[in-house]
């Protein structure tokens, strides 16, 4: 059953599914404290010759210490863009972005591009301790440390090894290892696993669990896949595009630790659903006649 249970002060419904009551778990996430990442009232404008072109308009979420957040929506609609001003990477037209209730967004978060982004030219463990050279730790222990990381990652025996020898997968854990080693504790990644074959992506999915389990993370996720964000989140706020905006936060009221089988349950079929109804929806508002923006977001 889908009930609109209530609305944020943004606006937008908070549409739920299953016996969790957004009451229930909002006193679950108040006991968590202040929010580790907070988008209130946020605009984006880019210059488009004598005009302006608006890519994000009134942006409002929230993300609790340790709570796993998905941003979906269809293509153009900015979440890339967020992400970066999440990451101090950009500024903000209008409005406030606060990470671990500090002013200072730049190297407050972990960020992790689209690309994997690893130097061709240092091997895996170089490349996975360029956050802890940048903060002066020492090489021995930065690369103790590193090396220590990549084991637990299940890249024991690479740390040698050049990225052009690796798999998509196995680049991706190094990537998000290095992400790991900035220390910070929300990561903000964007579509890490988009370039992977299905079954990898799957395989990545469940490793990702298991981590963010283990280092008790704050996660804000960009992806296209609905099946991912439903099984990796804890909430999914769906954007519309042009200009784009938070339409909807959906609660994921499934159980933790999730099996992978979840996704052939039929709640879970029921909740991709409304999702891809949220998303159709959104689009079917006309399109701006100028296109240029979207090479941006």
């Amino acid at each position: 059953m889908v009930s609109i249970m209530s609305r944020r002060k943004s606006g937008h419904p908070i549409v739920a599914f299953g016996p969790l009551t957004w009451d229930e778990r909002d006193e679950r996430v108040a006991r968590q404290g202040p929010p580790e990442i907070e988008v209130a009232g946020v605009v984006k404008d880019y210059p488009l010759g004598a005009t302006t072109v608006r890519a994000l308009d009134d942006i409002a979420i929230t993300v609790a210490p340790g709570e796993f957040v998905s941003l979906v929506g269809p293509s153009g609609c900015g979440k890339s863009t967020l992400l970066r001003i999440v990451a101090g990477l950009e500024e903000p037209t209008a409005g406030r972005v606060t990470v671990g209730g500090g002013g200072r967004r730049l190297g407050a978060s972990g960020y992790m591009p689209q690309r994997d982004m690893l130097l061709p030219w240092r091997t895996v463990l170089d490349n996975v301790t360029l956050p802890l050279e940048y903060r002066g730790v020492p090489r021995g222990a930065a690369r103790r440390a590193g090396a220590a990381l990549l084991e637990e990652f299940g890249l024991g025996g690479f740390e040698g090894a050049w990225p052009a020898a690796l798999s998509g997968g196995m680049r991706q854990r190094a990537a998000l290892a290095r992400t790991v080693l900035t220390g910070s504790r929300a990561l903000l990644l964007d579509e890490p696993f988009g370039a992977l074959d299905a079954l990898t992506r799957l395989d990545m999915q469940e490793w990702l669990l298991g981590v963010w389990t283990r280092l008790g993370a704050t996660v804000l996720l960009v992806t296209h896949n609905l099946e991912e964000a439903l099984y990796l989140s804890d909430r999914v706020y769906v954007m519309a595009a042009r200009p784009g905006r938070v339409v909807a936060e959906v609660p994921v009221a499934l159980p933790r630790p999730r099996p992978a089988e979840i996704v052939a349950t039929p709640y879970f079929a029921a909740l991709k659903g409304h999702l891809l109804g949220l998303i159709r929806a959104s689009r079917d508002r006309p399109l701006a006649p100028d296109h240029t923006l979207e090479r941006r977001l």
